[in-house]
């Protein structure tokens, strides 16, 4: 098996219901974060690790992702007749990415989503990456698993602490560190916090090893109804170690409307044509919210 990963798979299937009416007619996949879509800083982060191969589960309704990452001739030409190189190169940057289209059409869950590019993947390792699990373009998480991976050739899960309450929303794992990795011994999907076995949660990122479609197309429904991905890796890890590895950068839940909030400010705050104005507006509301939560304070006290 070829350790090197060369392929990544962004599934973008999902229905987006969190952020309707948005996502009625558009993905959720191609919400803008400053000036990019969701699913580009996905991209962007695994060509920083070498990856020039992508396959993209999509479903109904999902058609701008491609038209995304395609050539467009007539606005090339309006760029370039304008004398807007710079915006022509961002546009162009990704033109020598290959992209592969596979259509989910029923959404099974994030291991169906997974199975369906068995045929593309092949005898392959893999990264998987769920673009709504936005990472701080600075911090090279991906690249530091792929590492580990090359080193041990085993699946990899990336893995967060989360408060107890939030256990519910994640497969959540436990087992023990060994040194900078962290030896898998359990994984449970979406565990009521009384019965987490942790507070480490899998978040979006995974490096799988191509055994994991001989389980998952044997993998029976799980939580929601769903091909869980979490108890495909639980049947896999009785085979073979799986290791998580602990994040230590920012990592944004943009799949929730509080955290989509929070990584447009802060990736507003690093982006250089935005950011002065942009700090300036930040300030003067917090001037008028603390003049006003003030006011409010001594209102409540007369």
């Amino acid at each position: 098996m070829e350790r090197k990963i060369k392929k990544a798979l962004l599934p973008a299937a999902g229905l987006g219901t969190r952020f309707l009416p948005a996502t009625k007619a558009s993905p959720k996949e191609m919400l803008p974060i400053v000036d990019k879509p969701m699913i580009q800083y996905a991209v962007e982060e695994a060509i920083n690790c070498g990856i020039e191969d992508f396959i993209i589960i999509t479903g109904k309704h999902k058609r701008a992702i491609e038209d995304h990452f395609d050539s467009a001739y007539e606005l090339e030409e309006k760029l370039k007749s304008t004398g807007k190189e710079k915006l022509l190169r961002e546009i162009n940057k990704l033109s020598h990415i290959n992209f592969a289209y596979i259509r989910q059409r029923v959404a099974l869950g994030l291991g169906h989503a997974i199975l369906c590019a068995k045929p593309f993947v092949k005898d392959e390792a893999f990264a998987v990456i769920l673009s709504d699990d936005v990472i701080d373009p600075d911090y090279s998480l991906l690249k530091e698993m792929i590492r580990v991976y090359e080193e041990v050739e085993c699946p990899i899960v990336a893995l967060e602490e989360v408060p107890t309450s939030e256990v519910s929303r994640y497969g959540v794992v436990d087992g023990v560190m060994e040194g900078e990795i962290f030896r898998i011994s359990n994984l449970v999907e979406k565990p009521k916090a009384e019965e987490a076995p942790s507070n480490l949660a899998i978040i979006g990122r995974y490096i799988l090893t191509p055994d994991i479609f001989r389980i998952l197309d044997r993998q029976k429904a799980g939580a929601g109804g769903e091909i869980q991905l979490t108890d495909a890796l639980k049947s896999l890890l009785r085979k073979r170690t799986i290791y998580g590895y602990r994040i230590t950068g920012k990592r944004y839940d943009a799949g929730d409307k509080v955290g989509f909030l929070k990584a447009t400010l802060d990736l507003a705050l690093k982006n250089s044509e935005v950011s002065g104005p942009f700090k300036a507006y930040i300030r003067e509301i917090a001037q008028r919210i603390g003049i006003d939560g003030l006011h409010g304070c001594e209102k409540t006290r007369g």
